[in-house]
């Protein structure tokens, strides 16, 4: 998946009185890894902040710093395409504002 890509397919996601721990139940547990960015031209004043107070601290020739959030958890799904729609569903949904973020999401299958 290329950063900001989140998918089209459409996917079931249960009833919505329907327990969350059991959408999408199936037999295999993956590992997810979602990187959330800011989209190249978004400000970062967090960012800004730390590159800001890095020559301070004598950390000189950083620049371009963007501040992002890593997502971890694990999905079970039939199969690895299953679980990165779901993982795909709920950054749409979710996780990440696809008007102003990016998404690298990384799907492994656990043993």
């Amino acid at each position: 998946m290329t950063p900001g890509s989140m998918g089209e397919e459409s996917i079931n996601k249960g009833s919505p009185g329907e327990d969350s721990a059991h959408q999408g139940a199936g037999n295999q547990d993956f590992s997810v890894l979602v990187e959330v960015s800011l989209r190249p031209g978004i400000a970062d004043p967090e960012g800004l902040t730390i590159e800001r107070a890095l020559p301070a601290l004598g950390f000189t020739g950083v620049h371009g710093v963007r501040v992002g959030k890593s997502i971890r958890f694990t999905v079970r799904a039939n199969r690895e395409s299953e679980a990165r729609q779901l993982v795909e569903a709920m950054c749409e949904r979710f996780l990440a504002n696809p008007v102003i973020e990016d998404v690298d999401i990384t799907v492994g299958r656990l043993p």
